[in-house]
């Protein structure tokens, strides 16, 4: 059999096999609109807060008035006291209290320590404690400047040099735009991953999972194009679709997804011939999705993470692809900015292939 002929025969196998269409083509179309959907909105809004406002002042009843009004916080009470406001936390009613403490007016307008404002937030979501922090904060800044004139000698209009804080690539500081960009990695490794491996398996059953080179390569060719479809599905149209913002290397990109796609088809080639069906290797490689993600180091740097720990990852395809495919995506950054993780994935690729060869290739296919 023929490289071309492999390649035909591999597809045409893809095509038929409800599974193998399903897992290696169909899931990303639908993760492409599913996951990205929770997160819309882009930031959290309307997180439910109680108040206690002990100060009872024209300027306390002001912040409580503008906190309710902004996009990121709903004020669900004012209490008098701060167990009525836990109380209401603990029931799950609220994600935070704010603590208006007495003689915070008083110590704006003149200077007076003894005072201040307190926020208790439920830090489960590290997301919503940012914007709870970020709103409160931008409220009573805006309340110094608008509200409390210079009262004697005593000037409080905020802070002596103003912070211009300007997100650079997420322009928006959209969760969206952050988390999609780098699931997206692993969504197409995952899919390209179980695709390869439940084929294998499959071939494994039915005992004809040994080929020859020239029906390897085939087979090889066919996954990574299929991964490579994902890839410029992604990366394309659908970040266009979901209105993530692209840096721009396409050209970048281009270059290093044979290397990603080839990396991954072979993974999932060799790994799948030690599994004698198909739902075995679903069963096994469907759950590493989610440390396969952590790994990465998107929700966390690599570099923060145990030596052990980092030095694990870099073995995984989707931590070099990611390091490659977000700078270039979303950074517009160069390859040879990238060439680390870049060099990673071809070495990984090299290994990959060439082992997965010597686990497959048979000049006489046997069984078993």
């Amino acid at each position: 059999m023929t490289i071309g002929e492999a390649f035909l025969a591999t597809w045409r196998a893809i095509f038929r096999s409800r599974e193998l269409l399903a897992t290696t083509l169909l899931a990303v179309l639908l993760y492409s609109f599913y996951y990205p959907a929770p997160y819309a909105q882009q930031t959290s809004q309307e997180l439910p807060l109680v108040v206690v406002d002990q100060d009872d002042s024209a300027l306390s009843r002001a912040m409580v008035r503008e906190l309710d009004a902004t996009r990121a916080i709903r004020v669900v009470s004012v209490e008098a006291n701060m167990l009525a406001a836990r109380a209401t936390m603990n029931a799950g009613e609220a994600d935070g209290v704010i603590l208006i403490s007495d003689g915070l007016e008083r110590q704006l307008r003149t200077g007076s320590p003894g005072s201040g404002v307190g926020i208790w937030v439920n830090a489960t979501y590290l997301v919503r404690a940012s914007a709870i922090r970020d709103a409160v904060t931008a409220v009573i800044q805006n309340l110094i400047e608008e509200h409390l004139p210079p009262v004697g000698q005593v000037t409080r209009v905020g802070p002596p040099i103003a912070i211009v804080s300007e997100p650079l690539f997420n322009r928006t500081g959209g969760y969206k735009n952050y988390v999609f960009p780098a699931v997206a990695v692993v969504i197409i490794q995952q899919t390209l991953l179980l695709g390869a491996a439940s084929y294998m398996a499959g071939r494994r059953r039915e005992r004809n999972w040994r080929m020859g080179l020239r029906e390897y390569l085939g087979v090889l060719t066919a996954f990574s194009s299929a991964g490579a479809l994902t890839c410029l599905f992604l990366f394309g149209l659908m970040f266009w679709v979901q209105g993530v913002p692209v840096g721009g290397n396409i050209g970048g990109m281009i270059a290093i997804t044979p290397l990603f796609v080839v990396c991954v088809a072979a993974l999932g080639l060799g790994v799948g011939s030690f599994f004698d069906r198909f739902e075995r290797a679903m069963a096994i490689l469907a759950p590493a999705s989610v440390p396969f993600f952590f790994l990465t180091g998107a929700a966390w740097p690599l570099d923060q993470m145990p030596r052990f720990v980092a030095a694990i990852a870099w073995l995984i395809p989707s931590t070099a692809g990611l390091h490659t495919f977000v700078p270039l995506n979303q950074m517009g950054a160069s390859l040879y900015e990238v060439r680390g993780a870049a060099g990673i994935l071809l070495a990984l690729a090299a290994v990959f292939v060439i082992l997965a060869g010597k686990r497959i290739v048979s000049r006489t296919p046997a069984s078993g």
